[in-house]
């Protein structure tokens, strides 16, 4: 189901309070940065002189980190901050696989660019944004939720109403002065009822659907193993298409962006619409047909040509 080449997992090293993970030559930590600062009211993660920092659950515990580049971006350190050093190996090579597997860089972009060099729009953006990364949401229920929030709404109304879902029903440490929160899990939201979201203020719909996915993942009959078993993209797409409040550009977003299925391809997105009618100085937003015909030379590489198409957007 993955074609792209995949680096080894365990290209960090653990020094105990910091773990140091290795880079691609294909990495910029600086673009990264500047896609995850795209938005002032992100709350999940703070940026502060180019480190970010951020709580990362774990089973039964809490690390905080501040994840920053060393040696001209050669690699990244991630620093336990507090008393939250996890004293068990496993915890923190937890973290070293959440910090990788978010900033995507077990993925070999080299045959992506080399690919990209011909495409007349890929060409342009790999230009503009080398070394970005698709930057990843690792935790699936929070995948499906932000891909439901998000649903014919703009992308800045999307963080209000993701910063109120998690300042109402999240977690939240204080380490060092600073207030971090983490994303509420499916157990926290599915006791809850329609009324109980009201204070979001979104439609019921929405509300009704968020509660849906957190009752399937409660009762373990949607996971992420469950749809990396699921054989194919076609099948795994078919799987969440069945879900309510769930449809094809939902399901391929967070193919693309929690389970890392390279031809995951949300072809309905209006922002790629509109990025490629930017690139290409049309009059009018591409149809459906077109956007196959430009997109041909893509195959398993549709998820990371939609990332960098997006970028010149936001």
């Amino acid at each position: 189901m993955d074609q792209q080449q995949r680096l080894p997992k365990d290209s960090w090293e653990d020094h105990i309070h910091t773990l140091k993970l290795f880079v691609p030559k294909e990495f910029s930590f600086q673009e990264n940065l500047n896609y995850l600062q795209r938005s002032p009211n992100e709350c999940l993660f703070t940026i502060r002189n180019d480190s970010i920092y951020r709580a990362i659950p774990l089973e039964d515990d809490v690390a905080v980190i501040e994840v920053s580049a060393e040696n001209h971006e050669q690699a990244i350190l991630v620093r336990f901050l507090g008393n939250t050093t996890p004293t068990e190996p496993s915890k923190r090579t937890e973290v070293a696989n959440y910090v990788r597997d978010w900033f995507d860089l077990n993925t070999d972009l080299v045959p992506f660019y080399s690919m990209a060099e011909t495409d007349p729009m890929l060409s342009q953006a790999v230009q503009s944004f080398y070394g970005l990364r698709n930057m990843g949401i690792p935790d699936l229920f929070e995948a499906l939720c932000w891909g439901i929030l998000g649903q014919q709404i703009n992308l800045a109304y999307a963080y209000t109403l993701k910063r109120r879902f998690v300042e109402a029903f999240g977690r939240r440490i204080e380490c060092e002065g600073e207030v971090y929160w983490m994303f509420p899990r499916p157990e926290d939201i599915a006791p809850l009822r329609v009324e109980d979201l009201g204070g979001l203020r979104m439609t019921v719909k929405k509300c009704e659907y968020l509660l849906g996915v957190a009752g399937l993942m409660t009762d373990g009959k949607l996971t992420k193993e469950l749809l990396l078993e699921a054989g194919s993209l076609k099948k795994a797409e078919k799987q969440l298409d069945g879900i309510r409040g769930i449809g094809p550009w939902t399901a391929n977003y967070v193919l693309m962006r929690c389970l890392r299925m390279p031809a995951a391809f949300p072809i309905d997105d209006v922002g790629l619409h509109n990025a490629i009618k930017h690139l290409l100085g049309l009059e009018a937003k591409p149809t459906k047909k077109e956007i196959l015909e430009l997109s041909a030379g893509w195959t398993n590489w549709e998820s990371y040509a939609t990332f960098y198409l997006w970028r010149f957007l936001y």
